[in-house]
């Protein structure tokens, strides 16, 4: 067992001497950053290929309403009404 303490200690000697080498200004993501934004890309891919995927699927033909085809008959008064109505020109607003 005294084997594995002095192993350890050599070995966090080394690490030590390795951080010192580091800038300590320079931050980088590392490994771990590496690995979400690979996560987070493989996801936005299966979601993107999933969306495609649904969209096929989607008929995009449309069928004609078959009441729009037929004409309405007209409700709407005829035009010389209304201005017979109102022949001041005030619109139909009360003074005040």
């Amino acid at each position: 067992m005294p084997d594995m303490s002095a192993s350890a200690s050599l070995a966090m000697t080394h690490l030590v001497s390795f951080a010192k080498e580091v800038d300590e200004d320079k931050v980088t993501p590392g490994v771990l950053g590496f690995i979400v934004f690979a996560a987070m890309a493989l996801a936005v891919w299966a979601l993107m290929k999933s969306m495609s995927r649904h969209m096929n699927r989607v008929d995009f033909t449309q069928v004609p309403d078959p009441k729009a085809e037929q004409p309405e008959p007209s409700t709407a008064e005829p035009s010389g009404t209304e201005a017979e109505a109102e022949p001041s020109g005030q619109g139909g607003k009360k003074q005040g």
